[in-house]
């Protein structure tokens, strides 16, 4: 139990970032109470995120800080309640920032070519990605229905980029997204590989801990980061820099 005056910390993250989190987190010992995952298809339905996550901090009993593993994420954690709880949020646009290692190397990625797909270990191992979409549609569609349908969504990118965190994982994880890839080309994009970096949630960490000591986070955090206090909620214009 946590001294008074502290909080325990509960995580409650999307699944991509589960390899990260499960090694940085056990550097804090037991000033992490709770653990969870979640679904990695949560983010293809944006509308169903908010919902599904408030049921997640409803199941959290004793006020806590809940660190959110999850950008705005298509507005999917618009309207999402503290409720008792303090919740910490990365201010980003969705999880790539924090595959990449930092917003600004988000930015820069967006900067140079703003039609990007990214893929990652996770997606991969979850098949959330163009070419599992496209074989769970043919049963339902057929394949001219299927392809008009992919069309609609993908049409407009220009690159096809794979994250991953080790260069063995990019070595490991390169056939299955080479052969997204091949599937990409009817969209002419082109296939680029980059090895990302923790840093982001490392960061994401070490303000947790800091903000469950009491502590004031420093102005760089207060940058990268959103605090909710209890009783309050998540809006859009929270993630504006």
């Amino acid at each position: 139990m946590l001294p008074k005056g502290k909080l325990p910390v509960v995580v409650i993250a999307c699944q991509v970032l589960e390899e990260m989190l499960d090694r940085l987190l056990p550097e804090h010992g037991r000033s992490v109470s709770q653990v969870t995952f979640m679904d990695y298809g949560l983010h293809r339905v944006p509308s169903k995120m908010a919902g599904t996550l408030q049921e997640a901090l409803g199941k959290v009993e004793e006020p806590s800080l809940i660190v959110l593993g999850y950008g705005l994420c298509g507005n999917g954690l618009m309207g999402l309640k503290a409720g008792k709880h303090t919740l910490l949020v990365p201010r980003t646009d969705d999880c790539i920032a924090l595959l990449l290692g930092s917003y600004k190397a988000y930015r820069h990625e967006f900067a140079t070519v703003p039609g990007t797909y990214y893929l990652s270990k996770g997606w991969l191992e979850a098949g959330s990605h163009p070419l599992s979409e496209y074989e769970e549609y043919l049963p339902k569609y057929g394949p001219k229905e299927a392809m008009w349908i992919m069309d609609m969504q993908y049409q407009n990118y220009e690159r096809l980029m794979l994250v991953t965190h080790t260069p063995a994982d990019l070595v490991e994880y390169r056939p299955a997204a080479q052969q997204v890839a091949r599937f990409c080309e009817r969209w002419e994009m082109r296939y680029e590989e980059r090895v990302g970096s923790d840093a982001y949630v490392r960061q994401l960490v070490e303000a947790a801990m800091a903000l469950s000591q009491g502590e004031e986070l420093s102005q760089a955090a207060r940058r990268d980061f959103i605090v909710i206090p209890p009783g309050s909620e998540i809006h859009q214009d929270q993630f504006i820099r």
